[in-house]
């Protein structure tokens, strides 16, 4: 695990990172429209939303990549670029490629050089699973032991803010368990995390907030309970003789669709949509009743395009 200790002079005051009233344009194109946002110490984001939706062009200007066309982006209270902010960020990407020449721990090793105050390199080997690699060539890796080397990779430096992006693409269950632990001890122990991610399972393992982005604009921020609860409510299951018009019309019903045989209810308050169904339909049968998943909620986010007032 990592160390829960940080040195008192790399103590975050105030947001790790912001932006304020940004917006970007590429390829004529606006990505982000007066977007203004804050990253905080000790907490890790999720970072959800379609592709286009501009979660990479938002990643880009928070670690320096990209430049705002209006608005203000700063990280650590500076601007990204600047090598004091810069020192203080881990940064794990899809597109990041290793030294195929070199070795996991010389890579390691050359990665902690960079640092002032990197984690040794048994340390980083052993956090990512990969003490048994270490004297494997880079090119002779798997996607998903290359994946493990970028992440260690990114924690070299023990940074204040740690960003990643897709971070477990390949891997398998147990390598993806292991970095979702180094994740959330790094959280404890007072790091920012900013995650980018497809596996829906994986933000709600780990975030204590989401952001869901749409269309340049962010349309949820809270923790991932709010966002399920507030976005979807309950998905009720059952046989039923109504037609999708009069489901829809009964209270609580925010979307209605079939599988097979049954109907697939939305409902953001399950006891009086379930009460209704009882009375409207004498013949209702097989009726279950279940959480709305994060994925599900998410898709009605990103169709809606706002979290929905509570019911």
């Amino acid at each position: 695990m990592l160390q829960s200790s940080r040195p008192a002079e790399r103590h975050v005051v105030g947001p790790v990172a912001s932006l304020s009233q940004v917006s970007k344009r590429r390829g004529g194109r606006t990505i982000l429209a007066d977007m203004s946002l804050a990253v905080r110490a000790g907490e890790v984001t999720a970072l959800l939303g379609p592709n286009g939706a501009g979660k990479s062009t938002l990643v880009g200007l928070i670690t320096g990549h990209l430049d705002t066309d209006a608005g203000q982006a700063l990280l650590f209270g500076l601007p990204p670029r600047a090598l004091a902010a810069r020192a203080r960020m881990g940064v794990m990407m899809q597109s990041a490629g290793l030294p195929e020449q070199l070795t996991v721990a010389e890579t390691l090793a050359q990665f902690a050089g960079y640092y002032p105050r990197a984690r040794p390199v048994a340390e980083l080997l052993a956090v990512a699973g990969l003490t048994d690699l270490a004297r494997r060539r880079c090119d002779a890796l798997s996607g998903g032991q290359a994946r493990r080397v970028q992440f260690a990779c990114a924690i070299a430096g023990v940074p204040d803010l740690l960003v990643l992006d897709e971070p477990t693409t390949g891997m398998d269950g147990d390598a993806r368990h292991t970095l979702w632990a180094t994740v959330r001890s790094a959280a404890d122990a007072g790091a920012a995390v900013l995650l980018t991610t497809h596996h829906l399972d994986e933000a709600d393992a780990l975030a204590d907030r989401i952001l869901v982005i749409s269309d340049g604009r962010i349309v949820a921020d809270a923790a991932p309970a709010e966002v399920k609860a507030a976005a979807a409510g309950s998905t009720i299951r059952c046989r039923s003789g109504l037609a999708d018009a009069q489901i829809a019309a009964l209270p609580g019903v925010r979307g209605v669709h079939r599988q097979g045989a049954d109907a697939v209810v939305r409902s953001a308050d399950a006891v009086a949509t379930t009460r209704a169904l009882l009375s409207a339909d004498s013949m209702l049968a097989d009726l279950s009743i279940a959480a709305a998943s994060l994925d599900e909620a998410v898709a009605d986010l990103i169709a809606t395009g706002a979290m929905p007032e509570p019911a």
